[in-house]
């Protein structure tokens, strides 16, 4: 893991790379601490842990900090303080082991997505120049571009571009994929395309670290979180757990709504919500196939009953008393 402790400006990487004390882990950060000058904090003693193999959600509303981590992983920005390591290694020597996106992919409109990709990889100092056409090849089929690599960048569309500018981090075999935002400003059907994009580039063993704005987003496409506030880590973990410490409701959807409320409150359930044609309560321990029949029992004419789950847009505002963008 890469320490620092001097001011930004020093160079960093320099080090030989140690032994791989991040065990299973991707990105570690200790302490990691971005301050600009004028005294503004950016990130603000960042202590991140992404497994490997992960497909890692890095959330938080815009200018929380986000894209200034990410480009202190990839060695782009000095941190001013704390300790950090990609794939147990510093950035310097992590670097060829590691494909990025950052802020938006940008190509030659009048070339081709295999022209494109070409010059991409003749600008990097470690391809080797004989397996180049194979490796284009390969990137362009594996990010589903192979029918449209001829085709002019100009022509393609907004998902189009964001897999191709994926494709180009994908020309030599990499660990860990960084990804900054990059759903921002697709269409639902180009969303859908890099979300699936992303959930196969895992499956075939490579970390996903994907920066977003767009919780719900995350929710679908990610095995694990982190979520940022104004430059400091304010929760981590799977999906799954970051949502556990939150109260699942039941929702019934019926027009006897003072009716379904009480035979709720007789079931023991809390805080029963009466509104216009559904009533909402905390489930607790109860089944819900055994509420809907006791409200079906006691003539309670039940529309519809849903289980309703923490999202983690609910744990963004139990964490913070905030909410942000969750739709774009």
């Amino acid at each position: 893991m890469t320490a620092v402790t001097q001011e930004a400006g020093a160079p960093f990487g320099a080090a030989p790379p140690p032994a791989d004390a991040a065990g299973d882990a991707a990105i570690v950060t200790s302490g990691l601490t971005k301050r600009f000058r004028g005294g503004q904090i950016a990130v603000d003693t960042l202590d991140l842990a992404v497994p490997r193999g992960s497909v890692f959600g890095f959330l938080g509303p815009n200018g929380s900090g986000k894209t200034t981590t990410i480009r202190m992983l990839l060695g782009l920005v000095a941190p001013t303080t704390g300790e950090y390591s990609v794939l147990g290694l510093p950035p310097a020597h992590a670097l060829p082991r590691v494909g990025a996106l950052v802020e938006g992919p940008a190509f030659y409109p009048y070339l081709s997505g295999t022209a494109n990709l070409m010059r991409f990889d003749a600008a990097d100092p470690t391809a080797v120049r004989g397996t180049a056409g194979r490796r284009v090849a390969d990137a362009l089929e594996r990010v589903g571009l192979s029918a449209a690599a001829g085709k002019r960048y100009r022509n393609y569309s907004l998902g189009m571009r964001q897999r191709l500018a994926i494709a180009a981090a994908l020309t030599q075999p990499r660990e860990l994929l960084i990804l900054d935002e990059p759903t921002n400003g697709l269409d639902p059907q180009g969303t859908r395309e890099v979300r699936t994009l992303v959930k196969e580039i895992a499956a075939d063993g490579t970390t996903v670290f994907v920066s977003s704005h767009l919780l719900a987003e995350v929710e679908q496409m990610c095995t694990h979180a982190a979520i940022m506030r104004t430059g400091r880590l304010v929760a981590q973990g799977t999906i799954a757990s970051l949502s556990s410490g939150l109260v699942t409701r039941v929702r019934v959807e019926t027009p006897d709504v003072a009716d379904a409320a009480r035979v709720l409150g007789t079931l023991g359930l809390s805080d029963v919500r009466p509104s216009d044609g559904a009533v909402t309560a905390e489930l607790g321990g109860h089944a819900p196939e055994a509420v809907n029949a006791a409200l079906v029992g006691e003539g309670v004419a039940v529309r519809g009953l849903a289980v309703v789950r923490p999202s983690l847009e609910d744990v963004f505002v139990g964490l913070t008393g905030e909410g942000f963008d969750v739709d774009g």
